[in-house]
């Protein structure tokens, strides 16, 4: 078993890159836009968007029912440490086939230390491998391809965070898998993101690093900020104000609910862009450990 407001505190260049709109954290096929068989371009979204699949209301109420009673202290900052093996999916060499460097491999693992510095969580990089498949690197999710791959390459136990890079199919910067998912599919179990979205990539304005902070948040067990819109348990965290719909690019003051509290728009579990995006809140920080004190 693995087993607090986080800020980052710096920040990289930005650099200029392809833009293409996506509308949010759905499935492409699910808007009616069916993407191509052939391998994406390195063009990615102006908008972030996710296909993370969330737990369904039944095994949420199973987790809610199971947090009640596992009421525990948290873990003290720093004190779990979170291996990461890093699969580098690539059409061959080069960083334009994304056989990503060493160097943006390290700038990412320090990027999710900075951003998690006052959690629980510290993360190591254990290990990285690289595999040239054509098939595989134009990854769509939920297809026969990722569970070939994440079946083929996945490392270690629930604890052991795998991060997949990759040219991901259509608009997508990332997905992830939640804690409560391990036990019925553990090989599965992990986070996926586009290739260019490694600090120093081309994916502006989401080339520093944060698609693998947000989606190690899910891997953590964090919903989206914007979770249940105004109403009801939203994210299921009491100090993260409730926000109607995801946020977008950086939109100082936006407030979409009733609630007190402006929209949380810098932290990362919204789909702001990377340069806006620097918190955690202390509830998002015990809800994680919670989950994976329980789950992983």
């Amino acid at each position: 078993m693995i087993g607090n407001v986080a800020r980052r505190t710096g920040r990289l260049a930005v650099f200029a890159g392809a833009l293409m709109a996506l509308a949010g954290c759905q499935d492409p096929e699910a808007t009616g836009e069916t993407p191509a068989d052939e391998a994406p371009t390195e063009q990615t979204a102006s908008l972030r968007g996710c296909v993370t699949v969330e737990p369904s209301a039944q095994e949420k109420e199973g987790i809610e029912a199971l947090l009640r009673t596992r009421k525990s202290q948290q873990r003290a900052v720093g004190s779990v440490t979170v291996p990461v093996y890093f699969h580098v999916i690539n059409q061959g060499t080069g960083l334009a086939n994304g056989d990503i460097p060493a160097s943006q491999i390290a700038a990412q693992i320090d990027v999710l230390n900075a951003a998690y510095a006052t959690t629980p969580f510290k993360f190591v990089l254990q290990g990285t491998d690289r595999t040239t498949n054509a098939k595989w690197y134009a990854l769509k999710d939920n297809s026969a391809n990722e569970r070939a791959m994440k079946t083929a390459l996945r490392k270690g136990g629930p604890e052991t965070l795998n991060i997949y890079s990759a040219n991901l199919s259509g608009t997508l910067l990332g997905w992830a898998t939640f804690p409560s998912s391990y036990a019925s599919n553990p090989k599965q179990d992990g986070v996926v993101i586009r290739y260019t979205t490694v600090p120093g990539g081309t994916a502006a304005p989401f080339h520093l690093g944060d698609t693998g902070t947000h989606e190690v948040g899910h891997w953590l067990g964090l919903y989206h900020t914007f979770q249940g819109g105004c109403t009801g348990a939203g994210d299921s965290v009491s100090d993260t104000p409730a926000e109607a719909s995801p946020a977008y690019g950086c939109p100082t003051g936006r407030n979409t609910c009733a609630s007190a509290g402006n929209d949380p728009i810098t932290n990362f579990m919204d789909y702001t862009d990377d340069a806006c995006m620097d918190s955690f809140t202390a509830g998002q920080s015990a809800r994680a450990d919670q989950l994976t004190a329980a789950y992983r």
